[in-house]
């Protein structure tokens, strides 16, 4: 249980009172005391040692030092002017210096007691300085309880002007202990604590805000990732099983005549023993009673769609009608016109909706859905309008799913008696442990390798002094018959910028590449649908050489003419959208090209994403890369941005932790799935309490 005190409202905390709270409420989301004791901190500073004055040797070196004030004065500016201490020890003198706050701290400052100070060094004209060091007497230092090493909380200026500094915190935390008598109870089993050697709860939340040491710090901090990290798996396991063991599925018991036809005479090549893998894993999955529900992760171009329309397939012979989601029209059109193509001469009524679909044609559509005379629907987010009903859905397959909020994704389980089997594709490749933790309710397939015959695209990274060099090669290209996408960086928050940017790029472009020689084409997200999709088939078809577009060809444009992509302010992009537009060629047999251009000035960052980009092609490992880089909570984008709101734990750097507590999280399932035994009784009452407020949105991958 936690103490009752851990819960009260903030403001009912000793010297926190209504405004702070309310500051505490907004900057931090810290609403009561148990909030606090899980803000934990970002980094810590080692304040087991003290520094004489005369072994300073450096800006920046955060330093401990007993000394004596014994000068006060005030120093006019341009701006202003600043409160000089010069402080002293027995080897030498330095300066402390506020430009804050002045008169509190000349009528407050004791001349001649020993104080402890701390801070970061400045040096400046040959003078050691400590800028606004935090003081306290020697003697009230000496009385006090200080650890080792102490904790540095996030701040802000709001939180700061309020009074609310690290010193605040670490008082408010240390006071909670003291009134819970520092006592929490256990929420892991016995087995778990000794097979990891872990400290108690209550030893590692101590230490976590005071440790004494960087070894006390390093267990305290193993044992609350691990919980943090566990509690996530055995809730997604938890899912998955409920899924399979309570929530029914349509059975599909036969792999009949439109399958097999379609395998044996309309297969375009031969499938790769990844995707035979892959398409037997679906095929035991629709064979069972239960709902599936399976992510399929495969690289730019491994061929994930033609194995969602063979699981179509085994739908449709089993007399189920099959549908297709896409984020956007262009790449709903582009599913419709391959799947159109692949079927021709089937005899099986593949359809189309999206928000451009017409009125009337949107009713006789319906109209035939709900008869059953539609086989196969493909489209937008249209697909789940509460007036587009299926006669038996039996297979939903959603790509690109991450762009799909769950509200959104929840409307397919209404459309049926029965839920639909779900599968779920997407072409980034997401990290294994980032998908564990996303996806780990989900059974989990990959498509990793690619189709026989692509040769493997050429990334070159150029500097914008080589544009000549660039207009030759893209003339040579054309030459030969091949055709070309410059892509533009589309960023919401500088739009107008980025047009003018891309009409610039296209009016240059139309100086070196003039017609009649050259035909153009432009492609942008604030295009009207009909001009866009006149564009982007004038491109397809091969009456344009060149599409100069933004990212709204980042997915689903597939043109296999088109040898040749270039990427303008390559820098602005990330990794896996460069890597997603990088996938738009090499869909032929010629070679391909990736061409990132950038300005000569380039952050480290920035340089490490162009150097990834050019040294492999393999999307994990690009994704690797990508999280490292930006963390988990901009890997997910906007739509799942409150999905893993982690406290302590990273899953760019906790990787082995993550794998130990999926595994813990397994064989207690395997051992004991009611969590019914004495020694998982702990772990009963925590999960118990993490689940308190679920419903069936708990449900949905």
């Amino acid at each position: 249980m936690i103490p009752d005190t851990l819960l009260h409202p903030i403001e009912y905390t000793k010297g926190v009172g209504t405004a702070r709270a309310e500051v505490l409420r907004s900057e931090l989301g810290i609403h009561c005391g148990l909030d606090l004791l899980q803000f934990f901190p970002n980094r810590y500073v080692d304040k087991s040692r003290f520094y004489k004055i005369n072994e300073l040797i450096a800006s920046g070196m955060e330093v401990q030092i007993i000394g004596r004030i014994v000068h006060l004065k005030t120093i006019g500016q341009k701006r202003g002017s600043r409160l000089v201490a010069t402080f002293v020890d027995e080897t030498g003198q330095m300066e402390l210096v506020w430009f804050r706050s002045q008169k509190w701290f000349s009528e407050h400052l004791k001349i001649n007691e020993p104080y402890v100070v701390f801070g970061r060094v400045n040096l400046f004209n040959g003078i050691f300085s400590l800028p606004h060091p935090e003081m306290e007497l020697l003697k009230d230092f000496e009385v006090s309880f200080k650890p080792g090493m102490q904790a540095v909380y996030r701040s802000s200026e709001k939180l700061t002007n309020r009074g609310i500094t690290n010193r605040f915190i670490s008082g408010l935390i240390a006071q909670f202990f003291k009134n819970t008598a520092a006592h929490f109870e256990e929420s892991l089993s016995g087995n778990i604590l000794r097979t990891y050697r872990m400290i108690s709860k209550t030893e590692a939340l101590f230490a976590i805000h005071f440790p004494e040491n960087p070894e006390q710090l390093a267990k305290a901090q193993f044992r609350l990732k691990f919980e943090e990290l566990f509690f996530i798996q055995l809730q997604l396991i938890a899912k998955n099983l409920y899924r399979k063991n309570k929530i029914k599925g349509f059975r599909f018991e036969k792999i009949g005549t439109y399958f097999n036809l379609f395998y044996h005479n309309h297969l375009p090549f031969e499938l790769t023993n990844a995707q035979k893998k892959v398409l037997k894993e679906i095929r035991n999955d629709l064979g069972q009673n239960a709902q599936m529900n399976r992510l399929l992760q495969g690289d730019v171009g491994s061929g994930k769609t033609i194995v969602a329309l063979m699981a179509m397939l085994i739908a449709i012979d089993n007399d189920f009608q099959a549908c297709l989601m896409a984020p956007t029209e262009i790449l709903a059109n582009q599913h419709f016109q391959s799947v159109s193509n692949q079927l021709k001469d089937m005899g099986l009524n593949v359809r189309s909706l999206t928000g451009s679909t017409k009125k009337t044609e949107r009713k006789l559509l319906l109209e035939k859905l709900e008869s059953g005379e539609i086989h196969i629907l493909i489209g937008t987010h249209a697909l789940l309008e509460d007036p587009v009903q299926f006669n038996n859905l039996g297979l939903c397959v959603i790509d690109e799913q991450h762009r799909f909020g769950v509200a959104q994704r929840s409307k397919m389980w209404y459309k049926n008696e029965y839920p639909p089997h779900i599968l779920v594709m997407t072409a980034t490749p997401i990290p294994r442990t980032l998908a564990m933790s996303l996806y780990g309710d989900l059974d989990l397939s990959v498509i990793d390798e690619l189709p026989p015959g692509r040769k493997p695209i050429k990334t070159i990274h150029l500097y914008e002094s080589k544009r000549l060099k660039l207009i030759r090669f893209m003339k040579d290209e054309i030459q030969k018959g091949r055709q070309i996408y410059i892509v533009y960086p589309l960023i919401q928050e500088s739009e107008v910028m980025d047009l003018k940017n891309l009409d610039e790029g296209y009016l240059a472009l139309l100086r070196d590449f003039p017609t009649p020689n050259y035909q153009v084409s432009v492609v942008h997200g604030k295009m009207k649908a009909e001009d866009k999709n006149r564009e982007m088939e004038r491109f397809v078809s091969g009456a344009a050489n060149i599409m100069v577009a933004t990212t709204v060809i980042e997915v689903g444009v597939d043109v296999p003419n088109a040898s040749v992509m270039v990427i303008e302010s390559a820098e602005r992009f990330g990794l896996s959208q460069l890597h997603q537009l990088r996938g738009r060629v090499g869909r032929g047999a010629e070679q391909s090209f990736c061409i990132l251009m950038s300005g000569n000035k380039l952050s480290n960052e920035a340089k490490t994403r162009l150097e990834t980009m050019v040294a492999t092609s393999d999307g994990f490992e690009i994704a690797e890369v990508d999280l490292k880089l930006r963390g988990p909570g901009d890997l997910m984008g906007k739509q799942q941005s409150g999905i893993l709101n982690l406290k302590l734990a990273d899953l760019s750097k906790d990787q082995n932790i993550l794998m130990m507590a999926r595994q813990e999280a397994i064989e207690i399932f395997r051992n004991d799935p009611a969590l019914s035994s004495k020694d998982n009784m702990p772990i009963n009452k925590a999960y118990a309490h993490l689940n308190s407020e679920k419903g069936i949105w708990g449900y949905i991958s």
